[in-house]
């Protein structure tokens, strides 16, 4: 007997057929004795639509009342899904976020799950039912719907899973694996068989679309397995795991990824004190919005002037410009300058640590592509360039080929 939490995206449940087609599949993989939770997020493009028809009334909407429209669309799916099995013969049960015991903190759009609580899940469990979730979603303490954020569902599942304690965590996708790039973008690109927490949790930050980094990062907290599959075939995709166990690593690089929703933000001329970089960066964080790439350079030595650069997603950008633009009255910078046309590119692998030479054979590779670097920064398993927006496919393949030759 097993107990498995499966995810589905809204790919994979976008139209009736297909919905009905994950509900068979389940029950094809089901073992007699086994106790399924399925996780779904909202059916195709719904998300989407749900945000233009709010767009259609207001372009002044509320984190609450959005969050309250966004949630409804995982509504339809786990109906659906929970109908599908029932007309399978299979006993089963739908449940929103909220009923299934998910608890979060109260930031609309962005919640973090502050808890699960899955005795409802339990009972229904041990009644002989799968149980479909509603992924995306949560309640607050005072009874406040919030919305997880972008792949949000991925997060619900695995959290749920660590919940239940369950054997392991399935995200079901239209890729079939985690791949050392993005194979639309990278045709020469490996899918791997494992990958640990650490090398996922930087891939899944610096841009791979695949996991939410917020997902590994619960995995990694409660050594959780991820098991990441495609809907469309039943072969094994890549196991996200502490450790590796099937595979030696043949590379010192696991991936090279791309994030295009990147801007950069140079804040010019800032008086050289102390201080002075954490009235910017805490006035931000208030504001939920995350920094990354953060370079400090000295301007003018003799004036105690500084440039303080960083990068932003592009959808802080109006905000984070409104808060720079007051922070000016107080601070007295000589300049903002802010640029949307940039995108970052990283490689990522924990055998870099003790591997001389990575950095160089990066910037090597972009070189010899005659790609320009703006911004470097690094961490122990990775390193990240930003570029220019319209380079950064070439300088993605660059990279790969130089670290994954053919």
């Amino acid at each position: 007997m097993a107990l498995i939490v499966k995810k589905f995206g809204g790919s994979s449940v976008a139209t009736p057929e297909k919905i009905m087609a994950v509900a068979k599949r389940v029950l094809q993989e089901k073992n007699p004795d086994d106790k399924i939770v399925v996780v779904v997020s909202a059916m195709g493009d719904t998300t989407d639509e749900l945000v233009g028809l709010a767009a259609a009334i207001t372009d002044k909407t509320s984190g609450r009342e959005m969050d309250m429209l966004l949630a409804t669309g995982e509504q339809v799916s786990i109906a659906l899904l929970a109908m599908a099995f029932a007309e399978l013969g299979q006993p089963a049960v739908s449940m929103t976020g909220f009923q299934a015991g998910i608890a979060t903190n109260e930031t609309f759009n962005k919640a973090k799950i502050t808890g699960i609580t899955p005795d409802k899940v339990w009972q229904e469990l041990n009644a002989g039912k799968i149980v479909v979730i509603a992924g995306f979603q949560g309640l607050t303490e005072t009874g406040e719907i919030t919305t997880l954020g972008r792949g949000g569902s991925d997060t619900t599942a695995v959290a749920i899973a660590a919940g239940l304690k369950a054997d392991h965590c399935e995200i079901y996708t239209d890729v079939d694996g985690i791949y050392s790039s993005d194979p639309r973008v990278v045709a020469t690109a490996r899918r791997m068989k494992e990958i640990t927490y650490n090398e996922m949790l930087e891939m899944a930050r610096l841009g791979a679309g695949v996991m939410h980094p917020r997902s590994v990062e619960l995995g990694k907290h409660y050594d959780m397995p991820i098991h990441v599959r495609s809907t469309f075939t039943c072969d094994s995709g890549t196991f996200i795991r502490e450790e590796y166990t099937m595979e030696e690593k043949e590379f010192v690089i696991r991936g090279v990824t791309h994030d295009a929703n990147v801007a950069k933000i140079a804040v010019l001329g800032v008086p050289d004190r102390p201080g002075m970089a954490y009235k910017i960066f805490s006035a931000l964080a208030e504001a939920n919005i995350d920094v990354d790439m953060i370079v400090q350079s000295v301007r003018a030595l003799d004036k105690h002037i500084i440039d303080v650069v960083f990068t932003i997603s592009q959808g802080d950008v109006p905000q984070a410009g409104s808060i720079l633009e007051k922070l000016n009255a107080e601070m007295n910078f000589s300049g903002l300058t802010i640029e949307e046309q940039v995108a970052k590119v990283s490689v990522i692998g924990a055998g870099m640590l003790g591997n001389p030479g990575i950095a160089a054979a990066t910037f090597g590779a972009l070189a010899d592509a005659g790609i320009n670097i703006e911004v470097i920064s690094t961490s122990e398993i990775s390193i990240s360039c930003l570029v220019a927006a319209d380079k950064a496919k070439e300088a993605v393949n660059a990279i790969h080929n130089r670290f994954f030759p053919v």
